[in-house]
């Protein structure tokens, strides 16, 4: 039994979401304790059981502590079965989270999968869809399995409602490199409104479009969503390489300007595109359990975030590998040593 305080690193979700797929992946039990201890309101959240019980569905696993609000769980994995899965989370708890959780058991499963999974689409604190159907879900791809994404209907907070669909063909993971990103392709800026004042996308393009001034301005772009799927508004900003797309991205809240809004994910943007590197910040920790089920692999990326740093800690835990990281041509080079 794998002990683990979840208020160590960084201290949120992503270290119960890590653990519940290395659980399944390796058969091996674990307990948590102090859930969510580095967050404000500690304890779990609607988001978090849901993705638990996700993958209690799909792996025959056993969990006692399962509530909202709960601090420990204990998690006891059986075997994965791929299907077809309905999860839904009730509230504007990220999707994508959830699908973090299941999707590399069930890639490396002995049948294909199919998942609906209802909830929030484009939410504060998780990558939007977009991400993963252009950003992380081409570089999965690429390792042997093939996974497909559609969005049905957009989810924002506080309202959630959203909608994807996710077919999983598996296949054995194989070692891939991740280095160079290759030559700039295309770049565009969205702005999406759904029942909101539409000047507010066209203000935050004018915003976005001050930092990245070398744009062209036909990549600026507007969307305006059916009100029913609002109210909500997100902001995306794409850059497309041969071998990789960057996207980042912020959501509209109550008290916070767009203008603001816009700088802040522009200046993440011109951060990235300032680098050589292959993964941005949310893609390099999402690499890390692919790779180290395939048992090799490398990248090159900006500056590791508390979450990767976290994911890394884990995955030696559950696996006895590691992640060795040293300073590249192209930024950050992380390598698996098994």
């Amino acid at each position: 039994m794998i002990i683990i305080d979840g208020s160590e690193g960084e201290g949120g979700g992503q270290v119960l979401r890590y653990a519940c797929a290395l659980s399944l992946l390796t058969g091996q039990p674990f307990t948590i304790q102090n859930i969510r201890g580095g967050r404000e309101k500690p304890g779990l959240m609607r988001q978090h059981v849901t993705a638990i019980e996700a993958a209690c569905v799909i792996g025959g696993a056993e969990c006692s502590g399962l509530a909202v609000g709960s601090n420990s769980i204990s998690f006891r994995p059986g075997r994965v079965t791929p299907g077809d899965y309905h999860f839904a989370v009730g509230t504007a708890g990220s999707t994508g989270l959830v699908l973090q959780t299941v999707l590399v058991p069930l890639m490396t499963a002995d049948a294909p999968s199919r998942l609906v999974i209802e909830g929030g689409t484009h939410a504060m604190a998780a990558p939007p869809f977009e991400f993963l159907e252009r950003t992380l879900l081409p570089v999965i791809n690429r390792m042997g399995p093939t996974v497909s994404a559609r969005l049905v209907r957009h989810g924002f907070f506080p309202r959630g409602g959203g909608r994807i669909e996710i077919d999983i063909a598996p296949a054995p993971l194989r070692r891939i490199e991740c280095v160079d990103r290759g030559r700039a392709v295309s770049v565009q800026a969205t702005a999406i409104v759904a029942g909101i004042p539409f000047d507010i996308a066209e203000r935050e393009l004018k915003s976005a479009q001050k930092i990245l001034s070398g744009w062209p301005a036909e990549a600026f772009v507007t969307r305006q969503l059916p009100a029913d799927q609002g109210p909500g508004n997100a902001l995306l900003l794409e850059a497309c390489f041969d071998n990789v797309t960057e996207l980042v991205s912020g959501f509209g809240k109550l008290g916070v300007p767009a203008e603001r809004l816009a700088a802040t994910a522009a200046r993440r943007m011109a951060g990235y595109l300032a680098s050589d590197a292959f993964a941005g910040p949310y893609l390099q920790d999402q690499l890390l359990l692919p790779m180290a089920i395939a048992r090799g692999g490398r990248f090159t990326t900006v500056k590791l975030s508390e979450h990767s740093n976290t994911a890394a800690a884990l995955i030696e835990r559950f696996t006895g590998s590691r992640f060795h990281i040293s300073a590249g041509d192209n930024g950050n080079l992380v390598e698996l040593i098994v």
